[in-house]
């Protein structure tokens, strides 16, 4: 198994239901480690700087406003094949869709309020990690 790292995000919805104790606890119980965190409320350049890759997608604005509508948490993940693991603790973006006993199934209102962000893929991951944390931010546990 390969140790990776990932960005996550509990996105407005979830910081607002306060639900980040409930997230963190589902991350933690899947063997992934909290090694940098960081509570923000992103400005509308963080936000469309950071989802930019959807730009000319219909529901870019729409997201765009979501996430700067409230505060957010960003952290970083690690563990064994943590992006995968990750993505499988969330569940499908459409919590209609999602897997019962995932993040998404059991706490999203809808496909936008769907409590948590995850990358997709190694380059991804450290692609939006550098966005938010620079190295000196990260904290690998030692104990």
């Amino acid at each position: 198994m390969v140790i990776e790292r990932t960005l996550s995000i509990v996105k407005p919805d979830g910081v607002q239901k306060n639900l980040i104790g409930e997230v963190y606890r589902r991350f933690e119980q899947a063997g992934l480690r909290i090694v940098a965190a960081r509570m923000m409320h992103l400005t509308q350049a963080q936000a469309e700087g950071f989802y930019a890759v959807h730009r000319e997608r219909p529901f870019y604005r729409d997201l765009v406003r979501y996430m700067t509508s409230g505060p957010v948490i960003v952290q970083v993940l690690e563990g064994e094949n943590a992006i995968e693991k990750h993505r499988e603790v969330m569940g499908a973006t459409d919590p209609k869709k999602a897997a019962r006993g995932t993040i998404r199934a059991d706490l999203a209102a809808s496909i936008e309020e769907n409590v948590c962000h995850g990358s997709d893929a190694p380059d991804t991951a450290r692609n939006e990690i550098a966005y938010f944390f620079s190295q000196s931010d990260l904290c690998p546990r030692t104990r």
